[in-house]
């Protein structure tokens, strides 16, 4: 993981940069150059946020749920420990770039309130994404882990849904407990997914106030 962590500090100082020092990467003056800069940048903004909610949308309220409920328990648990790493590094990654150019757009010094509260949510996003990435998920992965041998070693884990590992810990405090744990981790993560789905949808709201249909 260790160019997921490179690659999002590089962007994630360039997104900080532009928005507090966009005179640092140069400014948008008239002319025709600085015409095709700030296309450029609000289709890099539109593209990438585009992706973030889209990928976000489906990976929260579509995509997990269908797998989970069509595949066995193991098998969907280590698949998701493959998507979720891959899926905070795009979103955040989407989430930084367009952070990047509307800070660039709109500089924080001369920006109004709203801009600052759509620079504060697309923030927020990039933020509860690079949590997730680096904090939950790795703590999510590793709790799996230990939970699949114990379910291994009582032979439940290749069914659908969550019935016989629920009956198991009954009578296996040990299951019982990585359940509790699992639980609460997997919570910190899913609501950190849900901030970040807020915090996009609220910059939704504020780019549909800006079309002309």
């Amino acid at each position: 993981m260790g160019w997921y962590t490179s690659f999002l500090v590089v962007v994630a100082s360039l997104a900080v940069g532009v928005i507090f020092s966009p005179e640092t990467f140069g400014s948008l003056t008239n002319g025709e150059n600085s015409a095709k800069i700030s296309i450029f940048l609000k289709l890099a903004h539109l593209l990438s946020f585009a992706t973030a909610w889209g990928a976000a949308l489906w990976a929260t309220f579509i995509g997990g749920i269908i797998m989970f409920k069509n595949l066995p328990r193991h098998q969907f648990g280590n698949l998701q420990s493959k998507l979720f790493p891959a899926y905070f590094t795009l979103v955040g990654s989407c989430c930084a770039i367009s952070l990047s150019a509307f800070g660039y757009l709109h500089p924080w010094k001369s920006s109004s309130t709203v801009e600052k509260y759509q620079i504060g949510f697309l923030l927020s996003a990039f933020a509860f994404n690079l949590t997730n990435l680096f904090v939950f998920t790795p703590m999510t992965i590793d709790m799996m882990k230990q939970r699949h041998k114990v379910e291994r070693e009582n032979n439940i884990g290749d069914e659908v849904g969550w019935s016989k590992n629920r009956e198991k810990a009954k009578t296996i405090p040990k299951l019982a407990a990585m359940n509790k744990k699992f639980g609460m981790i997997h919570g910190l993560s899913s609501l950190a997914n849900i901030f970040s789905f807020g915090s996009l949808a609220m910059h939704s709201w504020y780019l549909a106030g800006k079309l002309n249909l």
